[in-house]
């Protein structure tokens, strides 16, 4: 039974994945029903979609879940050129369209696919690969720190000039926790953080509807229907939900009072339709995602798989805290979307290849040196 166990992954991890689509799902039709209706005279038109997304998903979380990790390893190269080369598409005529202001899809035969979350993917592969490789001299700034901060730079870079400040600075917080808990000399860490901290807060000023995000934040009320009109109705989806919810389908925030309410404000949806009770449950599934996650780091069988581990389970559970903040209004708006939830089939397709990552993961066997050495096998080389 215990080798059964290890072939299978971690059973709870795969359940709880397995719940968190089929309550996405369930969510998704209620909130994108009605725009749907209006917009594409089928009430089914973004669930069918997400639908097929999910169905590719699963194929490639099957996939990802039993291929060898040292070809994944090695194929890493390969996937990182690929989501450069699909990043600076977006920047051709005819391929890249912008949509809402960004630049960030493209567009082939009828099908769109945002690149940035391929990024996501493969930058936490890349670092895992190269900081696991280079363990033993992570300190030294030419040979194993420059390399990875000049590939985590272009890619920033590239996605802030698809003019997707939120991604942008997402995707440099997890690289910057991969740094810190590959065990980067914390002088480092802290002339790295002091670069892009004030850059990124200069970044933040270039653009009007940045600033006027920020002013919402600060007081929605300035601004009742122009900036601040999103938060307001996403608080007002929370507080006519009571801690019961007014049932699942019974929303009424969605029927042309909450933009984006299939995508980006689906959460405001679980709020107002399944009440506080509703929206813990949906917290609570992230956090058993992230446990799972994080115990795959503890039992790692090498510094590859910790890595791997601790940057798969950083990138989906603070993308959904975060998407969440922003629903309650803690954080200002950032157009990050709640994985396996939002309507998008970038964002599902590769949730859900991670996902099969960590699966994969759980069917490896421990490391004991690990397991003595603390999470990550931190030691007194942490202050050196």
């Amino acid at each position: 039974m215990e080798r059964i166990g290890k072939a299978r992954g971690d059973r709870l991890l795969v359940l709880v994945l397995i719940l968190m689509l089929g309550v996405g799902l369930s969510v998704l039709l209620s909130a994108s029903a009605y725009y749907a209706e209006r917009l594409f005279q089928d009430p089914y038109y973004f669930f069918k979609r997400q639908l097929l997304w999910v169905l590719l998903g699963v194929t490639a979380l099957l996939a990802a879940a039993h291929v060898p990790l040292d070809f994944l390893r090695r194929a890493t190269p390969l996937i990182v050129a690929m989501a450069l080369i699909l990043t600076i598409l977006t920047f051709v005529p005819g391929i890249g369209q912008p949509i809402m202001g960004a630049r960030r899809w493209l567009f082939l035969f009828g099908q769109s696919f945002e690149p940035s979350e391929l990024v996501k993917f493969s930058l936490v592969l890349y670092l895992a690969a190269i900081f696991s490789k280079k363990q033993d001299r992570i300190n030294d700034p030419i040979n194993s720190l420059l390399p990875p901060l000049l590939v985590v730079s272009l890619f920033v870079t590239l996605i802030y000039l698809q003019n997707d400040f939120s991604t942008a600075f997402f995707i440099l917080l997890i690289a910057l926790s991969m740094f810190l808990i590959a065990q980067v000399r914390i002088v480092y860490f802290i002339l790295l953080s002091l670069l892009f901290v004030p850059v990124g807060g200069m970044l933040l000023f270039t653009k009007a509807h940045r600033v006027r995000r920020l002013m919402a934040f600060l007081n929605p009320l300035a601004d009742p229907s122009g900036s601040g009109y999103q938060v307001i109705a996403a608080q007002t989806a929370f507080v006519s939900g009571g801690f019961w919810g007014r049932g699942l389908g019974r929303g009424v925030k969605k029927l042309g009072g909450l933009p984006e309410a299939h995508s980006d404000f689906i959460f405001a949806v679980v709020g107002e339709e399944a009440g506080f009770l509703g929206a813990v449950l949906v917290l609570v599934l992230f956090l058993l995602l992230a446990w799972r996650g994080y115990s795959l780091v503890v039992r790692g069988r090498d510094s590859y798989s910790r890595y791997l581990a601790f940057g798969i389970t950083s990138t989906i559970t603070l993308q959904a805290l975060l998407n969440i903040a922003v629903a309650i209004g803690l954080v200002p708006a950032t157009g990050i979307p709640l994985p396996l939830f939002s309507s998008g089939g970038s964002s599902m397709l590769v949730t859900l290849m991670m996902g099969g990552v960590l699966i994969n993961l759980s069917r490896q066997g421990q490391d004991e040196g690990a397991r003595r050495g603390g999470v990550l096998g931190l030691d007194e080389r942490w202050g050196s």
